[in-house]
């Protein structure tokens, strides 16, 4: 059962800081140092000072920054608690696409209760887990998708999407956010009741999700109450129906390099023990291939010291049984499964600690970049997938089970900063 509350939402307040594109960031996993300097240089009041800082001490500078904008009204509380209706229009190799969702705050729930399909790191955990002791905030959304066949959720939008939004910015890759704030309590309550029917998965977000439910343990143990619904038992969450065509899951190819004696003959010969493998003149007709085989387990190849395009297919069911450790059938038959078992491992010698190394593989999201990043000479390889199946993502949580990682890429971004939750605690 899915709990959700509307909540009275921090906003940067435009008045003050003028342009929302120069105060919004990606999430914070995706910033560089790079992003991070031009964040930092685009305004005084990059929402970057409060979720990635580069001060010393960046958690109570965090909150320090966050304290003085409220008291100088740089972000202000909106009066009237809601939802907030949030969409995105993006393009994806010349098709546009409309993704729509809602913000609000989630119960927390251990265990069963919320699925997720990817594993979390200590590290970015305690990272995470800082930031909310210091800022008691949630700034990052959590992308958490849910099934509605018949999209009554989103259909219950239409009329508000009609008005002037309260805002709208571009991101980086220029697609357009849009935000509107839904307050009337009919449809609220109608959200809420149709939301109490479905299960939770968490598109991107895991470390987030971890590190509130490890924070709200804390609180507990020390016998701090939730005073009201913004507080430690909520969280900041962007809902999206999993079946509204407005939902794209892009695919991340990998880029091979670091190869000790790698040979692109002697590969093909390993890899046509368990593929078929068919070869392209061109880049174009490969990824027709693979446009129109997505039902079938198909990879393109392409080496930098070759001048052909290949696409391998799958045929050896049998060798998935050697593939170790106690996944399920449908874990093993994933493409990115098949990928890093058989072609990376036991074909070139990458197991799960060169992956978990980063030490033979980059990842990338456009396959023209991949293949044009393949002629700079940095890399040996690249391999083209087909995107994981949001069907795929459902399975895998369901059976309790973690996808290897950048198995899926939710694009675009949430961006953080737009709506921003501040907790409030009795201690």
């Amino acid at each position: 059962m899915a709990k959700v509350f509307p909540f009275h939402g921090y906003r940067y307040n435009q008045e003050q800081v003028g342009e929302l594109e120069k105060v919004v960031t990606q999430p914070y996993d995706k910033i560089d140092q790079q992003l991070q300097e031009e964040y930092y240089e685009q305004s005084p009041y990059n929402v970057v000072r409060l979720i990635l800082g580069k001060e010393e001490d960046r958690y109570q500078s965090a909150a320090d920054y966050l304290n003085n904008w409220i008291k100088k009204q740089i972000l202000v509380r909106d009066q009237k608690a809601g939802f907030y209706l949030y969409t995105q229009e993006y393009e994806v190799e010349g098709e546009k696409f409309v993704r729509k969702g809602f913000v609000g705050l989630g119960e927390l729930e251990a265990g069963e209760g919320v699925k997720a399909h990817e594993n979390t790191m200590e590290g970015p955990k305690a990272d995470r887990l800082k930031l909310i002791r210091s800022t008691e905030a949630n700034f990052g959304h959590i992308f958490m998708l849910y099934s509605d066949q018949k999209n009554e959720i989103n259909n219950l939008f239409t009329k508000l999407m009609k008005d002037e939004p309260l805002f709208e910015v571009h991101d980086e890759d220029q697609n357009l956010h849009k935000v509107w704030q839904l307050t009337d309590s009919e449809l609220i309550a109608e959200i809420k009741e149709k939301m109490e029917s479905k299960n939770l998965y968490i598109a991107d977000g895991h470390h987030r999700y971890q590190t509130a439910l490890n924070y709200q343990q804390e609180c507990k143990e020390k016998g701090w109450q939730a005073d009201g619904v913004e507080s430690f038992n909520h969280r900041l969450m962007t809902f999206i129906n999993m079946d509204d065509p407005g939902l794209k899951v892009l695919p991340t190819h990998r880029l091979l390099y670091n190869i000790k004696d790698f040979e692109v003959n002697s590969f093909l010969e390993k890899a046509a023990e368990d593929f078929s493998i068919k070869e392209f003149d061109s880049k174009e007709e490969m990824y027709i291939f693979l446009d129109q085989n997505q039902e079938k387990k198909v990879f393109g190849f392409k080496a930098g010291a070759a001048e052909a395009y290949y696409v391998f297919e799958f045929e050896n069911e049998a060798v998935l049984d050697q593939v170790e450790g106690d996944y399920s059938q449908a874990y093993k038959e994933l493409d990115v499964s098949i990928l890093h078992n058989i072609i990376l491992e036991k074909y070139l010698g990458i197991d799960k600690k060169a992956l978990a190394a980063k030490s033979n593989l980059d990842y990338i999201r456009y396959r023209d970049k991949a293949l044009e990043k393949l002629e700079t000479g940095k890399y040996q390889a690249a391999f083209i997938l087909n995107p994981t199946s949001v069907k795929e993502v459902k399975d895998i949580a369901d059976q309790g089970e973690k996808m290897p990682q950048k198995s899926t890429d939710f694009y675009p971004k949430l961006l953080t900063g737009l709506v921003i939750n501040k907790l409030s605690i009795k201690k």
